[in-house]
């Protein structure tokens, strides 16, 4: 079998970094320029104004309170959508959250859902962009005072819709749901909504960003600075494996704990956002998030979906979860002039990249299996190409060292299968499918067959 590299990407690899390739697409390049800083200034602002976000707080003022917060993001979305040529829709995705620990009455809550339809009826892929709308205190059960949210998470909210006015003008063959959620601070209640009906719906998300504390560029206690840096949480063992004595013997037993769906997701984050980006490094954090807390990637993870949360590298935690006040001289509260607004345009533009190339690109390959009926030194895969959806021109092979976090050689195919003269037993090993224009479905890690 005959395999090479592919004559329209050059490949830079080296032994401590991730590969990086050269070729831009000139369409996303032009989308991931037109993000905003101040449009993102702007909307992190007007998210401020209203006082509180608090997701059991006001819904019938027009000015403040989250009911105002989530009518104002939905007319937006709306606005943006005008551009759309009526590709774009926009969603109040309402339910009625029972009493629990942190809702001491029943109450209706609204995520605010902007989805812009692929283009190809054959495709049914969705890829979804959220931050979470909702703020709080520190007592998170007080709904009444101010609670600004500027960072967490109007820095995500506004990632999502600044994606959303940039693309809605533009079409891809896979489906786009930008999306603000609600009931983050009280228990992940509206991601945990929108993941459920997914799973319903059948939809099928192919990969999920959360968009979570992306502004701020000053960590507390250390005093480090950094402005390039953006921290990818992703789970090794799936969520769903809890349990899947099948599957946890097949991890023990071969490996592929570090090349969950969401590690690839993680990994090809790093290696598209870096293409686009400049004066970004990705750093992807082998953990589903930090101590003690969680985010709303974790509700479509429990469902099944490949998911990943976006983070700042240096928290101050003066910020999050505080009263505004002054203390000891220290000053508290999370207000937008502690925002880098400059580095939350850095965080939307990598979500941009990842999503437009994601989109663009065909299909991953089905069944990938790695042969394993005789014993050899090479290695031998085979896959089918995707059921729907537009057909790869080819195929590439990935691989690297067991103990590298990164994919290090690509092998370009054109068949449905490849013999490889390395080792199964000393690589791991993936597949992604790739249209003319390069783009790349997500890498799929094989199963062993016969």
């Amino acid at each position: 079998m005959k395999y090479f590299l592919s004559a329209t990407f050059v490949f830079l690899i080296l032994q401590v970094s991730a590969q990086t390739t050269i070729k831009q697409d000139a369409a996303i390049k032009q989308m991931v320029d037109e993000v905003s800083s101040k449009n993102i200034e702007a909307t992190i602002r007007k998210l401020v104004s209203f006082k509180s976000r608090h997701t059991l707080g006001d819904t019938t003022s027009k000015t403040t309170g989250v009911g105002a917060a989530r009518n104002w993001i939905k007319a937006e979305y709306e606005r943006y959508a005008s551009d759309s040529h009526g590709r774009m829709t926009v969603q109040f995705d309402t339910f009625t959250q029972p009493k629990s620990e942190r809702v001491n009455t029943p109450v209706k809550l609204k995520n605010v859902l902007a989805i812009l339809k692929g283009t190809d009826p054959k495709d049914n892929r969705v890829y979804i962009v959220s931050g979470h709308y909702d703020s709080r205190m520190s007592d998170v059960m007080d709904p009444n005072g101010d609670e600004p949210g500027a960072n967490d998470d109007a820095s995500g909210t506004a990632v999502s819709m600044e994606l959303a006015r940039v693309m809605a003008k533009r079409s891809f063959p896979a489906t786009i749901i930008f999306m603000a959620v609600v009931g983050e601070e009280q228990g992940l209640y509206g991601s945990t909504h929108v993941a459920k009906r997914a799973k319903a719906e059948n939809w099928n998300v192919d990969a999920m960003l959360n968009n979570d504390i992306v502004g701020n560029t000053h960590g507390m206690e250390t005093d480090l600075k950094d402005n390039r840096s953006v921290r990818v949480f992703s789970e090794g063992v799936p969520t769903i494996a809890a349990g899947n004595e099948k599957q946890i013997a097949g991890l023990i037993s071969l490996g592929g704990e570090n090349d969950s769906p969401s590690r690839e997701l993680a990994r090809y984050i790093k290696e598209t956002a870096e293409r686009y980006v400049d004066q970004l490094d990705v750093k992807l954090i082998y953990r589903r998030d930090r101590y003690l807390r969680g985010g709303d990637h974790i509700s479509f993870l429990q469902q099944g979906y490949t998911a990943v949360r976006f983070t700042e590298m240096n928290e101050d935690f003066t910020r999050q979860h505080q009263n505004i006040r002054t203390e000891n001289g220290v000053n508290y509260g999370d207000l937008p002039d502690y925002v880098d607004f400059n580095y939350v345009q850095k965080v939307a533009r990598m979500n941009l990249s990842v999503l437009a190339n994601l989109a663009s690109a065909p299909a991953e390959p089905q069944n990938v299996g790695v042969l394993t009926s005789g014993l050899t030194n090479r290695t031998q895969l085979k896959w089918d190409a995707p059921a729907n959806g537009k057909k790869p021109t080819g195929y590439y092979v990935l691989m690297r060292e067991t103990t590298s976090p990164y994919w290090e050689k690509k092998f370009y195919v054109t068949d449905t299968h490849a013999d490889i003269a390395y080792s199964k037993d000393n690589y791991f090993f993936a597949v992604q499918s790739v249209d003319a224009d390069g783009h790349e479905s997500l890498p799929v890690y094989p199963k062993p067959v016969r």
